[in-house]
């Protein structure tokens, strides 16, 4: 949609807009009839009254189906559309006569032009709706500039013109709102059905999983050895599994659509565990699909390192940030730290763990690393990506 109208429409809305449109040409053409049936005596040519109205109600026919079809209602329909409507306006100039519209006197079609105006306006937004109202202004100037007529308009063509950029603009911008709160609306539901359904998951994850992984890790505890081993890694798994839970939903599967986008938060909570902490917003934090994924390849890299270099005892934090255009996520840990100088050591001996797939990966997107560590402080890494798709 043109000037950042929603692209996105609910199908049973745009049905319901289109099929008023349809209502209002139906109901304009009768009014035309009238007028027309009231004043052909007095036309230059009555004959051509007639003629324009008999195009206007198959033109009304044909529009009503034409626009009740999704896939129809595209550039071609819509310039015929308002390229009849204006057609219609300057048959006025042929067939009254220059006494009468010098009087005032509507155009041919009189308000039946404004469903052009409203069709566009639905299909395009109000900007364009507006450009549609633009010409069949101009075509009524164009009216009266042929007749011959001076002086400026008269007062019934002037609020003609205004009613029509009224109806261009006004309803333009109630389309929007109006698909925008619908969209919003499916959301609400699409969230509350997932909500329900979590729940639902959560009740027999917890009366069946959790509680066999909370017992052999009591178990392995108790046993001490390796079952101890074997107890800490069904801790982890558990504690897992409940922020999984809780996030509200599990990692998304790569969309192929290339303009998919994904929410990163669970793609990160997917992380935690007994030793590793993740802090995510209340809200969705959506990056393209292909840049969620390679985030969350760089923050396992980091808290494999962690895992490698700062051994079993060491606990780790991910922290996720939404900025203006942007998204940090920040991995520290409690470890003892690298020395200055141990990056450049590690990639010149061709360990490139950190260089490729943290720094590397984020620079793909286009994003910045920062690592800040010393010995015995810990180390904490900072990743941040633009939210536009590179």
């Amino acid at each position: 949609m043109s000037g950042g109208e929603p692209g996105a429409r609910s199908l049973g809305l745009e049905a319901a807009l289109w099929r008023a449109v349809a209502v209002y040409r139906g109901l304009a053409l009768v009014y035309a009839a009238v007028v027309i049936a009231m004043n052909f005596d007095g036309y230059a040519h009555p004959a051509g009254g007639w003629a324009v109205l008999a195009v206007m109600a198959g033109w009304t026919g044909y529009a009503v189906i034409a626009f009740s079809d999704p896939r129809r209602r595209g550039w071609p329909l819509l310039a015929a559309d308002l390229a009849v409507a204006a057609a219609c306006v300057l048959a006025t100039a042929w067939v009254e006569t220059e006494h009468n519209i010098a009087a005032g006197r509507p155009t041919l079609p009189v308000s039946w032009v404004a469903a052009a105006v409203l069709s566009w306006a639905v299909a395009k937004g109000r900007r364009l709706g507006i450009a549609a109202a633009l010409v069949l202004a101009a075509a009524n100037l164009l009216v009266h500039a042929v007749a011959g007529r001076s002086g400026g308009i008269g007062g019934t063509t002037f609020n003609g013109i205004v009613l029509l950029f009224l109806a261009g603009l006004v309803v333009g911008h109630v389309v929007r709102l109006a698909l925008e709160a619908e969209a919003r609306l499916a959301r609400a539901v699409e969230l509350e059905s997932a909500t329900r359904e979590r729940e639902r998951l959560a009740r027999r994850i917890h009366d069946s999983v959790l509680q066999v992984l909370a017992m052999v890790q009591r178990r392995g505890g108790e046993l001490g050895g390796e079952a101890a081993e074997l107890g800490r890694l069904a801790g982890e798994q558990e504690a897992a599994l409940r922020s999984l839970i809780g996030s509200g939903t599990a990692p998304p599967a790569p969309a192929p659509d290339a303009g998919a986008e994904a929410d990163l938060r669970p793609l990160l909570t997917g992380h935690a565990s007994t030793s590793v902490t993740v802090s995510t917003p209340a809200t969705e934090v959506r990056l393209p699909a292909h840049a969620a994924r390679e985030v969350e390849a760089a923050v396992a890299a980091a808290l494999d390192n962690v895992r490698r270099h700062c051994g079993g005892g060491a606990r780790a934090w991910v922290l996720l940030e939404e900025g203006a255009g942007e998204v940090t996520v920040s991995v520290r840990d409690d470890g003892p730290g690298m020395p200055a100088g141990r990056l450049d050591e590690a990639a010149a001996d061709g360990r490139l763990g950190v260089a490729q797939s943290i720094r590397g990966r984020i620079a793909d997107l286009g994003g910045t690393v920062a690592i800040w560590s010393a010995a015995g402080d810990g180390t904490e890494i900072e990743m941040t990506v633009p939210r536009t798709r590179v």
